[in-house]
């Protein structure tokens, strides 16, 4: 039977490609309709759905969102993001199932590894942090190659530049035709800028799979 995953705050589902390719079964919540969900969606507070359906799960990921902790939240200072990092790692505790929080550098995470592109042949280096229920070592983080990123916002440079078979940023104002730098060719703009790229979840859930199997290391 094939495992179950839990993909909380699930966004237009980059992390949950990444966990179908590892091996499973993946449902994804979240709070706001997400049309381009691959699998399962359930609309619903990621956290109240997580407290009364997690048992049913072997694993669960959650990326809570990141606005609070990214060094872009210094563009509007005013907005009042919320700090959910900290509630969401209590709940997956609680729920006793292994489990991964991800998010941007910057979030209060404990022993976590950081993923980047570089690592999975990607033309994108979008450093993400994931903290775990099990003992994960860090991958080698190979040199990153100076001078291929372009101005975060100049989204006319952006497409020379991955015409050009260079490296390119996915946030602020892009456009879709950035995704298969970073292996998603679903996602609106606007979906790309908040998401992750699938290898890195794939990556992250050969380890949950273990854990599921019972082939783990001795968890944390």
């Amino acid at each position: 039977m094939t495992p179950r995953l839990l993909d909380l705050f699930c966004g237009a589902g980059g992390a949950a490609v990444g966990y179908d390719l590892a091996g499973f079964h993946v449902t994804g919540i979240d709070n706001r309709p997400q049309p381009r969900y691959p699998f399962a969606f359930v609309q619903a507070d990621a956290l109240a759905y997580l407290a009364e359906h997690g048992h049913e799960f072997d694993a669960i990921h959650a990326s809570p969102p990141c606005q609070r902790y990214t060094s872009l939240r210094s563009i509007n200072p005013e907005r009042n993001h919320p700090a959910l990092v900290g509630a969401t790692r209590a709940a997956l505790i609680a729920n006793g199932r292994p489990w991964a929080i991800e998010n941007v550098v910057g979030a209060p995470l404990a022993y976590y590894v950081q993923l980047c592109g570089t690592m999975f042949g990607l033309r994108v280096y979008r450093h993400r942090r994931f903290e775990t229920s099990l003992l994960v070592m860090q991958p080698p983080h190979p040199a990153h190659r100076r001078g291929n990123l372009i101005d975060l916002f100049s989204d006319g440079k952006r497409r020379q530049f991955l015409e050009s078979d260079r490296f390119v940023t996915v946030t602020g104002n892009c456009g879709a035709y950035v995704g298969p730098a970073m292996g998603i060719d679903w996602m609106t703009g606007a979906e790309l800028s908040q998401a992750i790229p699938p290898a890195y979840t794939e990556w992250i859930g050969g380890h949950l799979l273990a854990a599921v199997a019972g082939k783990a290391a001795s968890p944390r």
